[in-house]
């Protein structure tokens, strides 16, 4: 990687007009240290204000890009979409609702230029209510054990990336959940650093109680599509046998009773 790499900012947005004007001067503060350095917002179909006031700061700012979904698509197909758009070496990806900390942005890319792939962050002290954090350590402790990625948090939405990580992965449906866990099953190196969390200063959160449900499922994809998609029958296979393998202690167990029934009689 060059010694003194761009930067490109990825931040998909809904919903969030009362934030990204608070966000948008401190995402400048903090690349002002760098000399080369863009930021993409995604407008996810927001129905609120969001894109113009998105539009006005990218008129007013070059290095600000705007792109705009006119329906709601979901959070993985915004950071899709910012990828497709994003040039720099090193790309960061965070929330747009103040909860992440823009000031966190140097201690990633410090990580990433120590030599690895992908950088996420931890939200130890997380600032948010108990039925979020509750599913969220669920997640986090079945997606480690499938996976084998040793992280604690792989939803955190402040993350750093090396170029050739975002070109490897095929982000859609609800699978941003496991972005880490999908870098590491490709050979890419994984860690993760603690992180600022801050309260909701605007709005509400835009998850309801269904994304529970949903993060399963979508742990199920994402293992499927990793681990077997060319090789199904080692998925199915292994269902099968253990299907069998049942039928087949439960037929044994029956035989069994039925002779010793006979005996008894």
């Amino acid at each position: 990687m060059a010694d003194n790499p761009s930067i490109s900012v990825v931040i998909p947005v809904f919903n969030e007009e009362e934030s990204l004007q608070q966000l948008n001067s401190e995402l400048f503060q903090v690349l002002e240290t760098f000399s080369n350095y863009e930021i993409i917002f995604v407008d996810d179909g927001s129905d609120d204000s969001s894109y113009s006031v998105l539009k006005k700061m990218a008129d007013e700012d070059s290095r600000i890009s705007a792109i705009r979904f006119f329906k709601n698509f979901g959070k993985a197909d915004a950071l899709s979409e910012g990828f497709k758009h994003a040039m720099g070496d090193i790309i960061i990806t965070m929330d747009a609702d103040l909860q992440d900390d823009p000031a966190e942005i140097p201690h990633l890319i410090k990580k990433i230029n120590e030599g690895w792939d992908l950088v996420s962050g931890w939200k130890k002290n997380r600032q948010d209510p108990l039925l979020k954090r509750i599913p969220s350590r669920l997640f986090n402790f079945a997606t480690r054990l499938f996976t084998g990625v040793k992280i604690h948090d792989f939803n955190c939405g402040l993350k750093a990336y090396r170029r050739e990580v975002i070109n490897a992965l095929n982000i859609y449906g609800g699978l941003h959940r496991y972005i880490p866990a999908m870098a590491g099953q490709k050979g890419f190196s994984v860690t993760e650093i603690e992180v600022h969390h801050r309260p909701r200063e605007f709005g509400k959160t835009k998850y309801g109680g269904n994304r529970f449900f949903h993060g399963f499922f979508d742990l199920f994809t994402m293992l499927f599509t990793s681990n077997y998609f060319n090789r199904p029958l080692h998925f199915f296979g292994f269902i099968g046998l253990t299907l069998f393998m049942a039928g087949l202690i439960i037929s044994i167990y029956l035989t069994a009773s039925w002779f010793q029934g006979i005996w008894i009689g």
